[in-house]
Parts: structure tokens; sequence; C-alpha cells
């Protein structure tokens, strides 16, 4: 069993409100040395298998296919 985290961020210079929400969100509660915010998912993936540089590239397949928009998000795999 292996275990594996995707994270998914919006690319530079796409618009991010909800980001801009918690931000302003945050300095409302008094946390005034906050630059700025940007929002992103999070997913923690079990895999069966045992082979890292397979699981590699499953994890690229369904991160092209599903849980990320390319056209406007990041994606980074962190495999351990």
């Amino acid at each position: 069993m292996m275990k594996a985290r995707v994270i998914v961020t919006l690319k530079n210079g796409v618009l991010d409100p909800q980001g801009k929400a918690i931000e302003g969100a945050l300095g409302g509660l008094g946390f005034g040395d906050v630059g700025s915010v940007r929002q992103g998912k999070v997913f923690d993936v079990e895999l069966t298998g045992s082979d890292k540089a397979a699981a590699q590239a499953e994890l690229e397949q369904m991160c092209e296919k599903l849980l990320a928009n390319t056209v406007i998000e990041n994606y980074a795999i962190e495999i351990a």
C-alpha cells in the first residue's frame, strides 16, 4: 500500500475570489500581517501497488482527467 498526496493550486494570474474573501476575513479577525491568500485543494490517495514510477504515472493521469483543471490549475504529487 502506498500513500500519495496531490496538491492542486490555481495558476498565477488566475483570479481567486475565494482566496480574496479569506484574506479579507483574516484581516477582519485581526491578522494584519497576511499579505495575500490563494486557496487550493488537497487529495490524499491510497494506492494498492508498490511501484512508485507506475503510481506517479497513474496519479498524473488522475490529475489530467479529473482532479485538476489543467487550464487554470497546477498540481504537485507527493508519494510516501
